[in-house]
């Protein structure tokens, strides 16, 4: 069983740097990097140029937490937060962004939050 999850890890760093290699984030277009962990999904918006980060939300942000709590199921929390982080995208004037799924698959709780960005006005 810690062999499986040690192959997985390993595969998705790979892909993590051949996607890398080819996104990054600027003061117009910055990055939209996802972080899915067991418990948690987190969305940062990079800037790569200026090497800082703009904004951060994830399911534990204490503004999120009524909504978190209602939503039945893990797809359901990373819709919120796709929909959180493109309103705070607008609070920062940013329009456009180049989406990082960060090695993960375009499936389930990373499509999920990525559709509910584009819903709120986000463009990718």
């Amino acid at each position: 069983m810690a062999e499986k999850s040690y192959i997985r890890r390993q595969r998705r760093t790979r892909i993590k740097k051949h996607v890398r290699k080819k996104i990054t984030g600027t003061s117009q277009r910055p990055r939209l990097c996802v972080f899915r962990s067991i418990k948690a999904i987190y969305v940062q918006c990079i800037d790569d140029t200026a090497n800082r980060t703009l904004f951060s939300v994830s399911s534990l942000t204490k503004a999120l937490e009524p909504e978190v709590k209602k939503a039945k199921g893990k797809v359901a929390v990373a819709a919120i937060v796709g929909k959180a982080a493109a309103e705070e995208a607008k609070k920062h004037k940013i329009d456009e962004v180049v989406f990082d799924r960060n090695g993960y698959l375009y499936h389930g709780r990373v499509k999920a939050l990525a559709d509910a960005a584009r819903e709120a006005g986000l463009k990718f």
